[in-house]
């Protein structure tokens, strides 16, 4: 059976399932990679499919003009966020003026995007989720509100805000976000080890993956593991498992596919007071990038730009297989 990609390359981005007339398409996760596989008795040749996926046709990419660093004016908001609070001032301000706000929200046991268009919403975005979340029924959604005039701003991982940038060619009232990413393991391993913990997925209500720079996972509000570091969060940060395409992504490197691009401003030399507290890391790279700045309640610093980009290696190439990856797969499959 023919994939919308190249095998085993999918980064889950699900537009193809959506941009599909015929619903040819359908996504495996088989924990390892995710594939979408294109059904030949139902595909009439239009090639959608392949003129949205962002790796099959990745959209243009941009050098930054702008690099800061800061965070939320707004001492509440920045510590309700994993890092400076810098994407929910921006998304704040952003509905305060009328706009559309899509990012990743975890519900009813699921990691999916959802629209935000009050504050109450907007605030339930706050935090760093290290898992595979789905877009998968926005896409379609957020070209009906640039056509009725709308602003929509998009925020999320590089290979899903290159989706959104080709499904609705690049509109000029669409604003995107990308995130600085290590890489994301399929949903199905964190089900794994939290049921291992006697956790439901879908029981739970809240779960964390970090408080500022305290890596673990929380369910509402609780350690899941004692230790400095569970398991999860100790194989995330080593790359054991994340899916397959994520070791050889296009769009970790300084040519950026968004307006904004926001991470960890690691190896920042401000005060260590400021840094405990959460400072982001920014990446300006068009006009468009600069007015969400601009209109947002935040407090921009100058960053160490060699500094910045040594300390955020997905700035420079994606995160390396790691040695042991097959034989974990073995172990847990």
């Amino acid at each position: 059976m023919k994939t919308v990609c190249e095998l085993n390359q999918c980064a889950g981005c699900m537009a193809c399932l959506e941009v599909c007339p015929v619903k040819a398409v359908h996504i495996q996760d088989s924990i390892r990679f995710y594939n979408a596989f294109i059904d030949p008795d139902r595909c009439t040749g239009c090639h959608r499919c392949h003129s949205i996926c962002p790796v099959h046709t990745p959209p243009g990419q941009t050098e930054p003009i702008l690099w800061k660093q800061g965070w939320a004016s707004d001492s509440t908001v920045r510590k309700a966020a994993a890092s400076g609070g810098i994407a929910s001032a921006i998304e704040m301000s952003f509905v305060r003026q009328g706009g559309v706000v899509y990012s990743c929200l975890f519900q009813a046991g699921k990691f999916q995007f959802k629209k935000a268009e009050n504050l109450e919403i907007v605030r339930q975005f706050a935090g760093s989720q290290y898992i595979k979340s789905s877009p998968e029924g926005i896409y379609t959604e957020i070209l009906r509100y640039l056509r009725d005039g709308r602003k929509v701003l998009f925020v999320g991982l590089p290979c899903q805000a290159a989706a959104v940038k080709n499904f609705t060619k690049s509109h000029k009232n669409l604003y995107l976000i990308d995130l600085v990413c290590h890489g994301t393991p399929s949903p199905v391993l964190l089900d794994m080890f939290l049921h291992d913990q006697g956790i439901s997925l879908n029981g739970i209500r809240r779960i964390s993956f970090r408080r500022k720079n305290q890596f673990r996972l929380a369910a509402d509000g609780r350690d899941i593991a004692a230790g400095v570091w569970d398991a999860y969060t100790t194989a995330f940060c080593d790359a054991v498992f994340y899916t397959e395409s994520c070791y050889s992504c296009r769009y970790a490197q300084i040519h950026r596919v968004s307006d904004l691009t926001l991470g960890d401003s690691w190896g920042s030399q401000l005060p260590m007071p400021q840094q405990k507290l959460g400072i982001s890391l920014i990446l300006c790279q068009n006009k468009k990038g600069k007015n969400l700045l601009l209109s947002a309640e935040i407090h921009l610093e100058e960053v160490d730009l060699e500094k910045a980009v040594s300390c955020n290696h997905q700035l420079q190439h994606p995160s390396f297989r790691h040695r042991k990856r097959d034989r974990f797969f073995d172990e847990v499959e």
